[in-house]
């Protein structure tokens, strides 16, 4: 920040009520929204931004709409499926109710309906049997206090497309993908929380992102077009990452929408600025006109 000439300052959202006060009392001209959680609950980051426009504080990256679109996969997939993105068949279930329910087939994925950070996803969330499929539901709601997501498994490669722009008009920076063909045989290809962030583990030793090199050139434009298409579905401005699965059979399904996604300089959406030809630092000045020019 202040090698773009401002004069930046680290305010800590602790979860108690005097944290909120001073960010309000912080006469910042814009705040750079990095909260991932309040109080340690990660669907209150919603609330976080709703508090900010109340103040009218300027921020960064998604307002509270978006999040409340993309935080709940189950609403995320609805508005994709109105704007006609797809997205894996899928049902919800919550003590022994059945919600917008597909005609699905296994293999499936179970996965907590709000989490971030793959959360309640590894290796058991692929499931192939009616058995499998009762006991990881159960497991869901008892450890998350939260419906289960099912979804179609779709087998494929993992890409990501890192967004920059308003709502208006967003741009899709290079895709990255994140390899996951030298996982151990059985293990299902998924981005479980081994593979995202435990390094001590076989499977994220064994994983790695990298900029997508490989995709023909129609590809590369069915996959930044649905990102696009979805971006503007769930609401997201500045910045946003959408995942996407790309099957054998050159199909694009779009997994989630993220909101202000990480923006560590070794993770993908770093990556996908500096192969477009951003330095970190012109990364972060774009996120901070973007947001700027709003409250112009």
């Amino acid at each position: 920040m202040e090698k773009l000439g401002h004069e930046p300052s680290y305010h800590v959202l602790d979860g108690r009520p005097q944290s909120l006060f001073a960010l309000a009392k912080s006469g910042a001209d814009l705040i750079f929204n990095l909260t991932e959680s309040y109080a340690g609950d990660d669907t209150k980051e919603m609330q976080v931004t709703a508090f900010l426009d109340l103040l009218e504080l300027p921020y960064t990256g998604a307002g509270p709409r978006a999040h409340v679109l993309a935080q709940d996969k189950t609403i995320a997939k609805k508005m994709f499926a109105f704007y006609e993105i797809q997205s894996p068949y899928f049902a919800i279930a919550y003590r022994g109710n059945i919600d917008h329910a597909h005609d699905i087939s296994f293999p499936l994925i179970v996965k907590p309906t709000s989490e971030d950070g793959s959360i309640g996803i590894d290796a058991a969330a692929v499931v192939s049997s009616v058995k499998e499929l009762m006991e990881r539901i159960a497991y869901i709601q008892s450890e998350f206090n939260s419906p289960a997501l099912i979804e179609e498994f779709i087998e494929g490669r993992e890409i990501y497309a890192s967004i920059l722009g308003s709502y208006e008009s967003p741009r899709a920076l290079p895709l990255v993908e994140l390899d996951l063909s030298r996982l151990p045989k059985g293990t299902p290809r998924i981005a479980s929380q081994d593979v995202k962030f435990f390094q001590d583990t076989e499977a994220y030793k064994l994983t790695k992102s990298a900029i997508a090199e490989d995709l023909d050139e129609e590809t590369v434009s069915k996959l930044t077009e649905t990102a696009i298409k979805a971006y503007r579905a769930v609401k997201l401005r500045d910045y946003g990452r959408i995942d996407m699965r790309l099957s054998s059979a050159g199909e694009v399904y779009v997994i989630e929408a993220n909101p202000n996604p990480w923006l560590s300089s070794a993770q993908e959406f770093a990556m996908a600025a500096k192969k477009s030809g951003l330095s970190y630092t012109q990364m972060i000045g774009e996120i901070v006109d973007l947001a700027m020019a709003r409250y112009a």
